[in-house]
């Protein structure tokens, strides 16, 4: 799937796809180096993969890329986490506390996968918890996406 071209003064996270059936899809992010497998460990990743995911339908949004940069372990993690503040979701191979508490404090859900899976069975996988029975969290990330599209 190839992402749609983004004009340069528009950042394109903030572009949201709506599904076919008007159900909000969900913002969520990967670690990746390669754009097709989550490889990822949050605080060193330099790629993020972005997805709009509702639960039967997927577009990729954009690739954010972080530059390499000296400082503080704090300083890398809220980097990475601002560059992501419109997602509800991060997934990556590996993520330590610290910036997992930093993900929840911007109400993002951090997601650690058992070592490399592929973008799209997470995805699919994803997509079969959003039609059956979604967790808590996933409600309220859905709610949270709704309350700000409708602003």
């Amino acid at each position: 799937m190839e992402p749609m071209p983004v004009p340069q003064n528009r950042n394109p996270l903030n572009r949201t796809h709506r599904a076919s059936t008007g159900e909000k899809l969900m913002k969520v992010a990967f670690t990746t180096s390669t754009g097709t497998t989550i490889d990822g460990n949050f605080r060193t990743s330099n790629s993020f993969s972005v997805w709009d995911i509702g639960s039967d339908e997927s577009y990729y949004v954009t690739s954010v890329n972080i530059r390499a940069e000296a400082g503080s372990e704090d300083d890398r993690i809220a980097t990475r986490v601002e560059a992501l503040r419109e997602c509800a979701v991060v997934f990556a191979a590996q993520i330590n506390g610290p910036a997992a508490a930093k993900l929840i404090a911007r109400n993002i859900h951090p997601v650690r996968t058992k070592g490399p899976m592929g973008v799209e069975e997470v995805i699919g996988r994803l997509q079969e918890v959003l039609r059956e029975k979604p967790a808590p969290w996933m409600r309220k990330a859905q709610a949270a996406d709704l309350l700000a599209a409708a602003v």
